[in-house]
């Protein structure tokens, strides 16, 4: 029930990626993600430490696990959020997957998965990074990469599907391992 219905998620999110941002949703955005619950306040005080920037001008910042998103997400979009908690829960599934941005030469980034996640700890906790909050192609990217992997697809032949999909138009590729058989 929780994977259809998170694939249910991301499919709607990515429909609305597609869709373009207007200036009106944008904003209806903001003032809903602006009205965060008293509960969301306080899962950010598991957060493990603060935030850092890089010389890149990306965030980083680290929560005890991949249940507690980083504040720098607090006045993004609800779609935004709901891709980022995905990308947590498939770290397995990114990691494999090349991103076509140019993060490769900008942030050093290794894979998709690296433009929300910069590491997982051995202790479960993560330090999420804010590259994907402002790039299009890196949330397309996972949520096509997630969708497939959710309806059994061999992280193989997602791997290829992507590379063809970003193979004329985009930055060239990271440097990603290709998934074992």
């Amino acid at each position: 029930m929780k994977k259809k219905w998170l694939s249910c998620l991301l499919a709607g999110t990515m429909l609305l990626a597609a869709c373009g941002n207007s200036a009106d949703k944008t904003a209806k955005e903001n003032q809903d993600s602006e009205k965060a619950t008293q509960s969301e306040k306080t899962e950010h005080t598991a957060h493990q430490g603060g935030q850092h920037e890089l010389p890149n001008g990306d965030l980083q910042e680290e929560t005890a696990s991949s249940d507690i998103l980083p504040s720098f997400l607090d006045k993004q979009s609800e779609d935004l959020k709901l891709v980022y908690q995905a990308a947590g829960k498939a770290t397995e599934v990114l990691k494999w997957m090349p991103c076509y941005c140019g993060c490769a030469e900008s942030a050093n980034h290794e894979s998709n998965l690296n433009c929300f996640i910069k590491e997982v700890k051995k202790d479960g906790s993560i330090v999420w990074d804010d590259h994907g909050t402002r790039c299009i192609v890196c949330v397309e990217i996972a949520i096509k990469s997630i969708k497939q992997a959710q309806e059994g697809v061999p992280l193989k032949d997602i791997r290829k599907k992507i590379d063809e999909d970003y193979k004329e138009g985009y930055a060239k590729p990271t440097k990603t391992p290709m998934p074992p058989a």
